[in-house]
Protein backbone atom coordinates (compact mmCIF):
# COMPACT_ATOMS: atom_id res chain seq x y z
CA UNK A 1 0.00 0.00 0.00
CA UNK A 2 1.17 3.63 -0.45
CA UNK A 3 3.32 4.99 2.37
CA UNK A 4 1.36 6.52 5.22
CA UNK A 5 2.22 8.74 8.20
CA UNK A 6 1.29 7.51 11.69
CA UNK A 7 1.30 9.36 15.00
CA UNK A 8 2.39 7.33 18.02
CA UNK A 9 0.87 8.68 21.25
CA UNK A 10 1.90 7.64 24.74
CA UNK A 11 4.87 8.36 26.95
CA UNK A 12 6.14 8.92 30.44
CA UNK A 13 7.02 5.32 31.28
CA UNK A 14 8.62 2.38 29.53
CA UNK A 15 5.28 0.57 29.63
CA UNK A 16 3.86 3.21 27.30
CA UNK A 17 6.91 3.91 25.13
CA UNK A 18 8.52 0.51 24.50
CA UNK A 19 5.47 -1.24 22.97
CA UNK A 20 4.76 1.82 20.80
CA UNK A 21 8.35 1.70 19.57
CA UNK A 22 7.90 -1.96 18.60
CA UNK A 23 4.86 -1.04 16.49
CA UNK A 24 6.65 1.99 15.01
CA UNK A 25 9.59 -0.18 13.95
CA UNK A 26 7.19 -2.57 12.22
CA UNK A 27 5.50 0.32 10.39
CA UNK A 28 8.88 1.66 9.29
CA UNK A 29 9.90 -1.77 7.98
CA UNK A 30 6.79 -1.62 5.76
CA UNK A 31 7.81 1.70 4.24
CA UNK A 32 5.66 4.00 6.39
CA UNK A 33 6.62 7.02 8.47
CA UNK A 34 5.97 7.20 12.21
CA UNK A 35 6.63 9.97 14.71
CA UNK A 36 5.97 10.29 18.43
CA UNK A 37 4.22 12.92 20.53
CA UNK A 38 5.45 13.18 24.12
CA UNK A 39 7.09 15.39 26.72
CA UNK A 40 10.65 16.45 27.35
CA UNK A 41 10.71 14.81 30.80
CA UNK A 42 9.24 11.40 29.97
CA UNK A 43 11.22 8.30 29.07
CA UNK A 44 10.27 8.91 25.44
CA UNK A 45 12.75 11.82 25.36
CA UNK A 46 15.54 9.24 25.70
CA UNK A 47 14.19 6.16 23.96
CA UNK A 48 12.50 7.62 20.87
CA UNK A 49 15.48 9.56 19.40
CA UNK A 50 17.72 6.57 20.14
CA UNK A 51 15.54 4.55 17.74
CA UNK A 52 15.85 7.24 15.05
CA UNK A 53 12.22 8.37 15.34
CA UNK A 54 11.15 11.99 15.59
CA UNK A 55 9.72 13.18 18.91
CA UNK A 56 7.42 16.20 18.82
CA UNK A 57 6.98 17.56 22.33
CA UNK A 58 3.97 19.02 24.10
CA UNK A 59 3.48 20.44 27.60
CA UNK A 60 0.96 18.36 29.53
CA UNK A 61 0.61 16.65 32.90
CA UNK A 62 -1.61 14.05 34.51
CA UNK A 63 -5.16 14.20 35.86
CA UNK A 64 -5.29 10.90 37.74
CA UNK A 65 -3.77 10.50 41.22
CA UNK A 66 -2.24 13.98 41.24
CA UNK A 67 -2.76 17.06 43.40
CA UNK A 68 -5.54 19.55 42.69
CA UNK A 69 -2.89 22.06 41.70
CA UNK A 70 -1.47 19.66 39.10
CA UNK A 71 -4.97 18.92 37.82
CA UNK A 72 -5.63 22.65 37.42
CA UNK A 73 -2.37 23.17 35.53
CA UNK A 74 -3.18 20.22 33.26
CA UNK A 75 -6.70 21.45 32.55
CA UNK A 76 -5.31 24.86 31.59
CA UNK A 77 -2.69 23.33 29.30
CA UNK A 78 -4.92 20.66 27.76
CA UNK A 79 -6.74 22.90 25.22
CA UNK A 80 -3.49 24.48 24.06
CA UNK A 81 -1.72 21.14 23.76
CA UNK A 82 -4.69 19.69 21.88
CA UNK A 83 -4.82 22.68 19.56
CA UNK A 84 -1.12 22.20 18.84
CA UNK A 85 -1.82 18.63 17.76
CA UNK A 86 -4.23 19.78 15.05
CA UNK A 87 -1.26 20.69 12.86
CA UNK A 88 -0.23 17.04 12.57
CA UNK A 89 -1.47 15.55 9.28
CA UNK A 90 -1.53 11.77 9.73
CA UNK A 91 -3.29 8.72 8.33
CA UNK A 92 -4.04 7.24 11.77
CA UNK A 93 -3.13 7.60 15.45
CA UNK A 94 -1.82 4.78 17.63
CA UNK A 95 -2.18 5.31 21.38
CA UNK A 96 -0.77 3.40 24.34
CA UNK A 97 -2.72 5.62 26.74
CA UNK A 98 -1.37 7.72 29.59
CA UNK A 99 -1.71 11.47 30.06
CA UNK A 100 0.70 12.24 27.21
CA UNK A 101 -1.73 10.61 24.79
CA UNK A 102 -4.60 12.89 25.78
CA UNK A 103 -4.04 15.89 23.44
CA UNK A 104 -3.19 13.97 20.22
CA UNK A 105 -6.02 11.52 20.86
CA UNK A 106 -8.58 14.28 21.46
CA UNK A 107 -7.37 16.04 18.30
CA UNK A 108 -7.76 12.78 16.36
CA UNK A 109 -11.33 12.32 17.63
CA UNK A 110 -12.31 15.87 16.68
CA UNK A 111 -10.70 15.57 13.24
CA UNK A 112 -12.16 12.06 12.82
CA UNK A 113 -8.74 10.60 12.22
CA UNK A 114 -8.74 6.79 12.64
CA UNK A 115 -7.67 5.92 16.18
CA UNK A 116 -6.23 2.58 17.30
CA UNK A 117 -5.47 2.09 20.98
CA UNK A 118 -3.57 -0.68 22.74
CA UNK A 119 -4.77 -1.42 26.27
CA UNK A 120 -2.54 -4.07 27.88
CA UNK A 121 -4.12 -3.96 31.34
CA UNK A 122 -7.20 -5.83 32.49
CA UNK A 123 -8.61 -2.48 33.65
CA UNK A 124 -8.17 0.25 31.01
CA UNK A 125 -6.36 3.41 32.04
CA UNK A 126 -8.12 6.75 32.53
CA UNK A 127 -7.40 8.07 29.02
CA UNK A 128 -8.50 4.89 27.26
CA UNK A 129 -11.68 4.62 29.34
CA UNK A 130 -12.52 8.23 28.55
CA UNK A 131 -12.14 7.91 24.77
CA UNK A 132 -13.13 4.24 24.42
CA UNK A 133 -16.35 4.81 22.49
CA UNK A 134 -14.51 6.78 19.79
CA UNK A 135 -11.85 4.22 18.87
CA UNK A 136 -11.60 2.56 15.49
CA UNK A 137 -10.02 -0.51 17.10
CA UNK A 138 -8.98 -1.46 20.63
CA UNK A 139 -6.17 -4.00 20.97
CA UNK A 140 -6.30 -5.75 24.35
CA UNK A 141 -4.43 -8.40 26.31
CA UNK A 142 -7.28 -9.78 28.43
CA UNK A 143 -10.66 -10.86 27.00
CA UNK A 144 -12.55 -9.15 29.86
CA UNK A 145 -11.12 -5.77 28.83
CA UNK A 146 -13.32 -5.81 25.72
CA UNK A 147 -16.35 -4.86 27.82
CA UNK A 148 -14.97 -1.32 28.13
CA UNK A 149 -15.06 -0.70 24.37
CA UNK A 150 -17.73 -0.79 21.62
CA UNK A 151 -18.77 -4.26 20.54
CA UNK A 152 -16.98 -5.55 17.46
CA UNK A 153 -14.03 -3.15 17.74
CA UNK A 154 -11.73 -5.14 20.00
CA UNK A 155 -9.13 -7.80 19.31
CA UNK A 156 -6.96 -9.74 21.74
CA UNK A 157 -3.48 -9.09 20.36
CA UNK A 158 -1.47 -8.97 23.57
CA UNK A 159 1.41 -6.59 24.19
CA UNK A 160 4.57 -6.55 22.05
CA UNK A 161 7.14 -8.65 23.89
CA UNK A 162 10.73 -9.42 22.95
CA UNK A 163 10.90 -12.57 20.82
CA UNK A 164 13.42 -14.11 23.23
CA UNK A 165 10.69 -14.59 25.85
CA UNK A 166 8.64 -16.73 23.45
CA UNK A 167 11.71 -18.89 22.85
CA UNK A 168 12.21 -19.79 26.53
CA UNK A 169 12.05 -23.61 26.60
CA UNK A 170 10.05 -25.64 29.11
CA UNK A 171 12.37 -26.25 32.07
CA UNK A 172 12.35 -29.68 33.71
CA UNK A 173 12.10 -29.39 37.49
CA UNK A 174 15.27 -30.44 39.29
CA UNK A 175 15.88 -31.23 42.93
CA UNK A 176 16.52 -27.58 43.74
CA UNK A 177 13.85 -24.96 43.10
CA UNK A 178 15.15 -22.00 41.06
CA UNK A 179 13.42 -18.87 42.35
CA UNK A 180 13.63 -15.53 40.55
CA UNK A 181 12.60 -12.40 42.46
CA UNK A 182 12.40 -9.08 40.65
CA UNK A 183 10.73 -5.79 41.38
CA UNK A 184 11.61 -4.41 37.96
CA UNK A 185 14.61 -2.35 36.94
CA UNK A 186 14.13 0.04 39.87
CA UNK A 187 13.51 -2.75 42.36
CA UNK A 188 10.73 -3.07 44.92
CA UNK A 189 11.13 -2.20 48.59
CA UNK A 190 8.39 -4.66 49.53
CA UNK A 191 9.97 -7.56 47.65
CA UNK A 192 13.46 -6.66 48.87
CA UNK A 193 12.33 -6.70 52.50
CA UNK A 194 10.29 -9.87 52.11
CA UNK A 195 13.23 -11.65 50.48
CA UNK A 196 15.61 -10.59 53.25
CA UNK A 197 13.17 -11.83 55.89
CA UNK A 198 12.69 -15.15 54.09
CA UNK A 199 16.37 -16.13 53.89
CA UNK A 200 16.68 -17.48 57.44
CA UNK A 201 13.40 -19.38 56.99
CA UNK A 202 14.69 -21.10 53.86
CA UNK A 203 17.98 -21.79 55.59
CA UNK A 204 16.54 -23.26 58.80
CA UNK A 205 14.12 -25.48 56.88
CA UNK A 206 16.89 -26.85 54.63
CA UNK A 207 14.60 -26.05 51.73
CA UNK A 208 16.43 -26.81 48.45
CA UNK A 209 16.29 -23.44 46.70
CA UNK A 210 18.49 -21.28 44.52
CA UNK A 211 17.54 -17.59 44.60
CA UNK A 212 18.30 -14.97 41.97
CA UNK A 213 17.12 -11.56 43.13
CA UNK A 214 17.14 -8.31 41.13
CA UNK A 215 17.03 -5.60 43.80
CA UNK A 216 17.42 -2.34 41.90
CA UNK A 217 20.25 0.00 42.83
CA UNK A 218 18.78 1.22 46.15
CA UNK A 219 20.00 -0.91 49.03
CA UNK A 220 21.70 -3.41 46.76
CA UNK A 221 25.01 -3.59 48.62
CA UNK A 222 23.53 -4.36 52.04
CA UNK A 223 21.21 -6.98 50.53
CA UNK A 224 24.10 -8.55 48.63
CA UNK A 225 26.23 -8.79 51.78
CA UNK A 226 23.39 -10.21 53.89
CA UNK A 227 22.57 -12.78 51.25
CA UNK A 228 26.22 -13.85 51.04
CA UNK A 229 26.16 -14.39 54.79
CA UNK A 230 22.91 -16.37 54.66
CA UNK A 231 24.57 -19.47 53.26
CA UNK A 232 21.92 -19.86 50.56
CA UNK A 233 22.70 -20.69 46.95
CA UNK A 234 22.19 -17.96 44.35
CA UNK A 235 22.98 -14.32 43.81
CA UNK A 236 21.68 -10.83 44.48
CA UNK A 237 22.22 -8.31 41.68
CA UNK A 238 21.10 -4.72 41.08
CA UNK A 239 20.02 -5.35 37.49
CA UNK A 240 19.61 -8.34 35.19
CA UNK A 241 20.67 -7.54 31.63
CA UNK A 242 19.41 -10.76 30.02
CA UNK A 243 15.99 -11.21 31.57
CA UNK A 244 14.80 -13.88 29.08
CA UNK A 245 17.74 -16.04 30.16
CA UNK A 246 16.88 -15.46 33.82
CA UNK A 247 13.29 -16.51 33.08
CA UNK A 248 14.59 -19.63 31.37
CA UNK A 249 16.52 -20.70 34.46
CA UNK A 250 13.62 -20.07 36.88
CA UNK A 251 11.05 -22.58 38.09
CA UNK A 252 9.00 -19.86 39.80
CA UNK A 253 9.03 -16.06 39.54
CA UNK A 254 8.02 -13.50 42.16
CA UNK A 255 7.35 -10.05 40.70
CA UNK A 256 5.00 -7.09 40.29
CA UNK A 257 2.06 -7.36 37.89
CA UNK A 258 2.38 -4.51 35.44
CA UNK A 259 1.32 -5.16 31.86
CA UNK A 260 4.88 -5.76 30.69
CA UNK A 261 5.64 -8.24 33.47
CA UNK A 262 2.52 -10.37 32.96
CA UNK A 263 3.03 -10.33 29.18
CA UNK A 264 6.58 -11.62 29.61
CA UNK A 265 5.40 -14.31 32.05
CA UNK A 266 2.81 -15.41 29.49
CA UNK A 267 5.27 -15.44 26.61
CA UNK A 268 7.77 -17.52 28.60
CA UNK A 269 5.09 -19.73 30.17
CA UNK A 270 6.27 -19.20 33.74
CA UNK A 271 4.33 -19.71 36.98
CA UNK A 272 4.45 -16.74 39.28
CA UNK A 273 3.59 -15.15 42.59
CA UNK A 274 2.33 -11.67 41.70
CA UNK A 275 2.55 -8.81 44.18
CA UNK A 276 0.68 -5.83 42.66
CA UNK A 277 2.10 -2.36 43.25
CA UNK A 278 -0.70 -0.86 45.37
CA UNK A 279 -0.36 2.70 44.05
CA UNK A 280 -0.60 1.91 40.34
CA UNK A 281 -3.14 4.04 38.47
CA UNK A 282 -6.67 2.64 38.84
CA UNK A 283 -5.11 -0.28 40.74
CA UNK A 284 -4.55 -1.90 37.34
CA UNK A 285 -1.79 -4.19 38.63
CA UNK A 286 -4.27 -5.86 40.97
CA UNK A 287 -6.72 -6.35 38.11
CA UNK A 288 -3.92 -7.92 36.02
CA UNK A 289 -2.92 -10.26 38.85
CA UNK A 290 -6.55 -11.24 39.47
CA UNK A 291 -6.98 -12.15 35.80
CA UNK A 292 -3.85 -14.31 35.90
CA UNK A 293 -4.93 -15.96 39.15
CA UNK A 294 -8.43 -16.71 37.82
CA UNK A 295 -6.82 -18.50 34.89
CA UNK A 296 -4.65 -20.56 37.24
CA UNK A 297 -1.43 -18.97 35.96
CA UNK A 298 -0.36 -17.21 39.15
CA UNK A 299 -0.85 -16.67 42.87
CA UNK A 300 -1.81 -13.18 44.02
CA UNK A 301 -0.22 -11.80 47.20
CA UNK A 302 -1.20 -8.34 48.42
CA UNK A 303 1.61 -5.85 48.95
CA UNK A 304 0.49 -5.17 52.52
CA UNK A 305 0.62 -8.90 53.33
CA UNK A 306 3.92 -9.68 51.64
CA UNK A 307 6.68 -10.39 54.16
CA UNK A 308 9.26 -13.09 54.69
CA UNK A 309 6.83 -15.59 56.19
CA UNK A 310 4.30 -15.06 53.39
CA UNK A 311 6.94 -15.44 50.70
CA UNK A 312 8.39 -18.57 52.27
CA UNK A 313 4.97 -20.16 52.76
CA UNK A 314 3.81 -19.49 49.20
CA UNK A 315 7.02 -20.76 47.63
CA UNK A 316 7.13 -23.89 49.80
CA UNK A 317 3.50 -24.75 49.08
CA UNK A 318 3.93 -24.47 45.32
CA UNK A 319 7.27 -26.28 45.32
CA UNK A 320 5.85 -29.29 47.16
CA UNK A 321 3.41 -29.82 44.32
CA UNK A 322 5.48 -29.87 41.11
CA UNK A 323 2.38 -30.60 39.07
CA UNK A 324 0.92 -27.30 40.30
CA UNK A 325 3.83 -25.40 38.76
CA UNK A 326 3.35 -27.25 35.48
CA UNK A 327 -0.36 -26.40 35.42
CA UNK A 328 0.40 -22.74 36.17
CA UNK A 329 2.99 -22.64 33.40
CA UNK A 330 0.52 -24.05 30.89
CA UNK A 331 -2.14 -21.57 32.02
CA UNK A 332 0.29 -18.67 31.65
CA UNK A 333 1.09 -19.65 28.07
CA UNK A 334 -2.59 -19.34 27.17
CA UNK A 335 -2.15 -15.57 27.51
CA UNK A 336 0.85 -15.51 25.13
CA UNK A 337 0.26 -13.52 21.94
CA UNK A 338 3.26 -13.61 19.58
CA UNK A 339 3.34 -11.10 16.77
CA UNK A 340 1.48 -8.33 18.61
CA UNK A 341 3.49 -5.54 16.95
CA UNK A 342 2.97 -7.02 13.49
CA UNK A 343 -0.76 -7.35 14.06
CA UNK A 344 -1.02 -3.78 15.41
CA UNK A 345 0.79 -2.47 12.31
CA UNK A 346 -1.55 -4.40 10.02
CA UNK A 347 -4.61 -2.99 11.78
CA UNK A 348 -3.19 0.54 11.51
CA UNK A 349 -2.74 0.00 7.77
CA UNK A 350 -6.32 -1.23 7.50
CA UNK A 351 -7.91 1.74 9.29
CA UNK A 352 -5.65 4.18 7.41
CA UNK A 353 -7.25 3.14 4.12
Amino acid sequence: MPAKVFLMAGGGTGGHVIPALAVARELRSRGHEAFFVGTERGLEAKLVPAEQFELRTIRIGGLNRVSWRQKLVTLVRLPLATLGCFKFRVSAVFSMGGYVAGPPVIAAIIRRTPLVIMEPNAMPGFTNRFIGRFVSRALVSFPETASHFPAGRTEVTGLPVREEFFQVPVKPRGGTLSLLITGGSQGSRTLNQAARQSWPLFRRSNFPVRIVHQTGSAGFESLRDEFAASGLEGQVVPFITDMPAAFGEADLIVCRSGAGAVSELAAAGKPSILVPFPFAADDHQTRNAEAMERAGAARLARDAEMNGEKLFAEVRELAHGPEALLRMAAAARQFARPGAARRAATILEEVAK
